[in-house]
């Protein structure tokens, strides 16, 4: 069992030597790069690292992109802000030495916002499957929250991939101005009617799931922040949606 990982970056200089630097695992790794103006490819060149530049074609499509790029069918999908913990990567040794059982793995992803981790508030355990045979799987989702769709089974790895998430409110802020846009670019196109309800009702639902349900409460002033942007997102996309129709 021989695998490549894939990285899909732009601008990633802050995360791309850590992430490359925790796929020791790996017999191959991948970035593809989407003109990044920063030192990203520098950076991931001077590891040693195979890259390719590749315009944006969209999560799904780039993603997909970089696995038809692998030299292996066995492909490890990382995005530049995630790394694997030694405990992962510990995992994924024995599973090639053991040889897969499955067609593809997904795995719990811990969070760190704000500098801390994340272990409520619905982030967690996140699972996503990352690893997979790329004869078996594909990227799919046209909008955002992009996922692996498998032809056959599905194991787990029971270690975390950590995912560095935004350090400052500012850059959350900007992250969630982009994806709101799509989420409401996808409600469009799904002809989704906007209602009051989902401008009023659903961004406070989503704070009390968040802050109460989901024990946010328990990831302290993190956990609050993380629910009043977590409604704030819902509000957003549907305000962009009822603002685009």
């Amino acid at each position: 069992m021989k695998i490549t990982a894939t990285i899909i970056a732009c601008n990633e200089e802050r995360n791309i030597v850590r992430a490359i630097e925790s796929l020791r695992c790996v017999d191959e790794i991948l970035v593809v790069d989407s003109g990044s103006t920063d030192r990203t490819v520098e950076l991931a060149t001077n590891l040693g690292v195979r890259v390719i530049e590749s315009n944006w074609l969209g999560y799904k499509a780039q993603k997909n992109y970089a696995s038809d790029q692998a030299t292996h069918d066995w492909i490890l999908s990382l995005d530049a802000d995630e790394a694997l913990s030694e405990a992962l990567e510990g995992e994924i040794w024995t599973l090639k030495k053991k040889g897969p059982t499955h067609d593809a793995y997904r795995m719990p992803r811990l969070a760190q916002y704000l500098g801390r981790w994340i272990l409520h508030s619905g982030w967690y355990p996140d699972l996503k499957i990352r690893l997979y045979d790329r004869r078996k799987a594909r990227w799919v989702g046209d909008f955002v929250h992009e996922s692996v769709e498998v032809s056959g089974t599905v194991g787990r790895l029971e270690s975390n991939l950590l995912h560095f998430t935004c350090t400052s409110l500012s850059e959350h802020l900007k992250t969630m101005d982009r994806y709101t846009t799509l989420a409401a670019e996808e409600l469009v196109f799904r002809k989704v009617k906007i209602s009051s309800r989902h401008l009023i009702l659903d961004p406070a639902w989503t704070f009390v799931r968040s802050y109460f349900l989901q024990r946010g409460f328990l990831d302290g002033l993190e956990g609050l922040t993380i629910a009043n942007m977590a409604a704030l997102y819902t509000f957003l996309k549907y305000a962009k949606a009822r603002n685009m129709s």
